[in-house]
């Protein structure tokens, strides 16, 4: 009898929790919701989507009326031309250069300190790391000047240092995304392994950058986006065309006489698939990296 009643309000409860889950107001929530979200998507696939369709197009057909999203063939003379009009390889050799030494910069220095503002504990720690927060405010325009002026009495313009030695001294957002997530980890690991006998180092190490794949990850993303995408860098302290990166080679293929949009749009479109890929790869990490730094205070 007990099993038939508790069978029944089982049935009541499931019937109650459907008639809520498909009740009109909240499927309109859901519709107006998805909807919301396709249009911002669209909004974001849009240029990527025209630039690499624009790239198997010829000229005329992007400045035709009216607009036609697909080609009227697939023509890889675009992408035939980026070779013939650039040292592509060279400067995508060049490109790798800095963006690797970026991302190794990036990730020691960048869990080093945050290690030190999160699990170590020391006099003024926080009012440091306030002050390390607030140099984010500051944008690389103000700071160019001096650092140029510094550089070049070293004599490191016209060399790669300026643009991958900065990167092993930290960067504020990538301290504070790594930071926001150790605090996160269970400070009874780090107690229990100073107990066994294990220095800071040690802890560091083979406990904590571990269990910080996912924020290591995001950073690692991050880091590459910015080197990989950097032109004002490169065009303020490269000189010489044998050290160009891709991104200035894309602003040597516009010019004013003869703007080579297709071209142009054609290695916009190979300076995207590495990003992209990186980014599929990583998804999971970059995903959980961002929500679980960004919730912890």
């Amino acid at each position: 009898m007990d099993e038939l009643v508790r069978s029944a309000k089982m049935k009541k409860r499931k019937i109650k929790y459907d008639s809520i889950e498909y009740s009109p107001s909240v499927i309109a929530r859901k519709v107006v919701m998805y909807a919301i979200l396709t249009l911002i998507s669209v909004a974001f696939v849009a240029p990527i989507a025209f630039m690499f369709l624009g790239s198997f197009k010829m000229t005329k057909e992007l400045t035709r009326v009216p607009f036609k999203w697909m080609p009227d063939s697939f023509n890889f003379t675009n992408f035939k031309a980026v070779f013939e009009k650039i040292p592509f390889f060279l400067y995508l050799k060049n490109t790798l250069i800095i963006v690797f030494f970026n991302m190794i910069g990036s990730l020691v220095s960048n869990s080093l300190v945050a290690y030190g503002f999160s699990r170590i504990k020391w006099p003024g720690r926080d009012k440091v790391f306030i002050l390390v927060i607030v140099t984010m405010i500051l944008p690389f325009q103000i700071t160019m000047v001096p650092l140029y002026l510094m550089f070049n009495k070293w004599g490191w313009i016209g060399t790669f240092l300026p643009l991958t030695f900065t990167c092993f001294f930290g960067y504020p957002f990538y301290i504070f995304l790594i930071r926001q997530f150790l605090i996160g980890l269970p400070a009874e690991l780090s107690e229990s392994a100073k107990i066994d006998g294990a220095g800071e180092f040690r802890i560091f190490w083979q406990l904590t950058l571990p269990l910080a794949k996912p924020v290591l990850a995001t950073v690692a993303i991050f880091a590459f986006m910015k080197s990989w995408n950097d032109y004002i860098g490169p065009l303020i302290f490269l000189s010489d065309q044998k050290l160009y990166t891709l991104s200035l080679a894309a602003s040597m293929l516009k010019s004013n006489l003869d703007p080579q949009w297709t071209v142009l749009l054609a290695l916009g479109s190979m300076m995207v698939m590495p990003v992209l890929i990186l980014f599929f790869v990583l998804q999971k990490y970059f995903i959980q990296g961002v929500t679980m730094s960004g919730i912890k205070g």
